[in-house]
């Protein structure tokens, strides 16, 4: 009972959550299309959690699997420009699946397809990080997947477990459920070993931890674990909350919160106290804002940063760059990511947000640094 209350808290207590879905569980093995009643299974799943006010991001495997059938590629292995022809063929698919299990549900779906490069280069992953919030905003459901179209063998994710781990990381995301052929992770593998234990929480992600998944070439690791441990990896380093569980039932997250065997994987920080330490010392600011008085109190009080109250911008930076705010006196009393560049910021400093548009001649946001982009420096004050 101690074990089902801690995960109840840690769905009950999301926000946002990440579901990612292997093509496994998604392609039936024998008809090889979409396995129609699981799929409409977890979008009865989806509609509970969002019916409890939660944004739901799913990542979605499958586009190759169902575009090798739709291609005759099936029964053979694929040279990579292969691959990326029956992802082609079948994102098409796996779209259209989705949307029409979420509009059975009358939910609304979009399609977001993704490269490493969207998630680790600042401003690509703060464009994908804003369509998918305001996707979320609009009401609709995001369904990621990996570029395999034009991502090559050499620059990838490799899988889509740590796929999801980056986005849920991106969009600061509560938890992330990992649904799998298997329910957890356990001491050894399952398959071989007959005492193998099964481990129903892990806080700290230790080299004991870790050689549980095996080796790289392991029939458990081919499994997926060891992605799926790198992936609790980037989670808990976020924040964010992850759990691996047995996906191949028609209400896998349903029988989750219904204490459904599982391995959580807490992490010590909230997403939100994960991205401020990282705002505030992992990276080295490229430019300063110098702020006036008002706008050094409006920081103080935890609101955002408006070009209003700044009087003067230098650096060399670029939307979504580290940038360090200075008060009158000159001294650094934040971090925080810009959300325009040198040249814009000189053109809107000083201004109401009203006339970003048209001194720019686009629409951006209203803040310089949002709160949620900025961290006050402990020797501010």
């Amino acid at each position: 009972m101690v074990a089902l209350d801690k995960t109840a808290s840690v769905i009950n207590a999301a926000g946002t959550i990440v579901i990612k879905i292997g093509s496994s569980i998604l392609v039936d093995d024998d008809s090889h299309s979409v396995n129609a009643a699981w799929l409409a299974g977890i979008a009865d799943d989806i509609a509970a959690l969002r019916a409890d006010g939660k944004n739901v991001v799913v990542v979605s495997s499958g586009a190759i699997a169902l575009g090798s059938h739709v291609l005759g590629l099936g029964g053979q292995t694929l040279a990579l420009e292969e691959k990326q022809a029956a992802a082609a063929a079948g994102q098409v698919v796996l779209a259209h699946a989705w949307s029409v299990a979420l509009a059975a549900q009358k939910l609304g779906t979009a399609q977001i397809l993704l490269s490493p490069d969207d998630t680790e280069t600042r401003r690509r992953h703060l464009n994908a990080r804003a369509t998918m919030s305001t996707l979320l905003s609009l009401g609709a459901v995001p369904v990621v997947n990996e570029n395999d179209t034009v991502a090559t063998a050499e620059i990838r994710f490799g899988d889509n477990d740590r796929l999801a781990a980056r986005v849920a990381a991106m969009i600061s995301a509560d938890l992330l459920i990992l649904l799998s052929d298997v329910d957890g992770l356990y001491s050894s593998n399952p398959r071989k070993d007959t005492c193998a234990t099964h481990i129903a929480e892990v806080t700290t992600l230790s080299d004991s931890i870790m050689k549980m998944a095996g080796t790289a070439n392991a029939a458990y690791a081919s499994g997926g674990m060891v992605t799926k441990l790198e992936a609790a990896r980037i989670a808990m380093s976020a924040g964010c909350s992850m759990v691996i569980c047995d996906g191949r039932i028609e209400r896998p997250v349903a029988a989750l919160a219904g204490g459904g065997r599982h391995t959580v994987f807490r992490p010590e920080d909230s997403p939100l106290t994960a991205r401020k330490r990282w705002i505030g010392g992992a990276l080295t600011p490229k430019g300063t804002l110098q702020i006036d008085s008002g706008a050094e109190a409006a920081l103080r009080k935890g609101r955002s940063l408006l070009p209003a109250g700044v009087v003067a911008a230098r650096g060399k930076f670029e939307r979504g760059d580290l940038i360090a705010v200075e008060n009158e006196a000159g001294q650094i009393i934040a971090n925080g990511l810009s959300a325009y560049s040198l040249a814009d910021t000189q053109i809107i400093l000083g201004h109401k947000s009203r006339e970003i548009e048209r001194l720019l001649g686009y629409r951006g946001r209203d803040e310089l640094v949002h709160a949620d982009d900025l961290v006050m420096l402990e020797n501010s004050n």
